[in-house]
């Protein structure tokens, strides 16, 4: 479901209701006489359509998380705030940016409209950025010849989709400014080689038993969960491109199951 469009659809027809009654039916209207329904609720309706189209095209918008994919920052649940401007201003629907403000950088938290359905909303640690040369081997990463050092911190085990109990290993990592927590499970391997996707710059890719190697290309970025093993990211699926970004998520604002993960930043 397009949010948005419906929003816009919304704003239009209340704000066209809107417009008439101001413009012509209240000038026209007997003293006293009350707005017949179809007037009284797109008008009243419509400040507020407006208020929140505002918010969510241009400021922030709300998200819940639904998978295990960024675990251990994101949890299945957690409702988060993204940031839509940071990344410059964008046309609301159609996505195009047409004011720039900040690139994305690496080890930023992003949202983004899913590659092969933009329909649907995905959100993943930004790993590499136009021109990098990403490396993933023996569940070691690679950025540009440099390898990025992780700390052991210890295991980590969750519940999937209830039922599975999965044990990881807990690693620190920063990418860029951003110290975060990776987890990965030693008897998986790197890339599952059957998942890979034909997808578009697929031959700026390398793929091989003990992971990959990858090109970004220009306006292009390279995404992968911090749950490594337990992820859907740019391995499989390939890279987002620059009109899909929808914003950095910074805010973690509820969680009915853990009330003391509301407020913390996400980093």
């Amino acid at each position: 479901m397009n949010f948005a469009l419906i929003m816009l659809l919304l704003l239009v027809a209340t704000g066209v209701v809107w417009a008439a009654e101001v413009l012509y039916f209240r000038k026209h209207r007997i003293a006293g006489a009350p707005q017949p329904w179809w007037i009284e609720y797109p008008v009243s309706f419509f400040p507020v359509i407006l208020v929140v189209f505002f918010l969510r095209s241009f400021l922030v918008e709300p998200f819940k998380i639904p998978s295990g994919s960024m675990l251990p920052t994101l949890l299945v649940g957690d409702f988060i705030l993204v940031n839509k401007f940071t990344y410059g201003i964008r046309v609301p629907v159609i996505n195009t940016r047409v004011i720039e403000i900040n690139e994305p950088q690496r080890g930023e938290v992003m949202v983004f409209r899913y590659p092969d359905n933009p329909t649907l909303d995905y959100i993943k640690r930004i790993v590499g950025v136009p021109g990098d040369e990403i490396v993933y081997a023996n569940k070691r990463l690679t950025i540009n010849g440099r390898e990025i050092a992780v700390t052991a911190d210890g295991d980590y085990n969750y519940l999937e989709n209830g039922l599975n109990f999965v044990g990881t290993r807990k690693y620190q990592e920063q990418l860029g400014d951003h110290a975060h927590a990776i987890l990965v499970q030693a008897e998986v391997p790197p890339v599952q080689l059957s998942g890979v996707q034909r997808f578009p710059f697929r031959d700026n890719c390398a793929y091989n038993d003990s992971g990959f190697r990858c090109k970004v290309p220009a306006q292009h970025y390279f995404l992968m969960g911090d749950n490594r093993d337990s992820s859907s990211d740019s391995r499989y699926w390939g890279f987002v491109p620059e009109r899909n970004i929808v914003g950095k998520a910074f805010l973690i604002w509820w969680n009915f199951d853990d009330l003391k993960r509301i407020g913390q930043s996400i980093n």
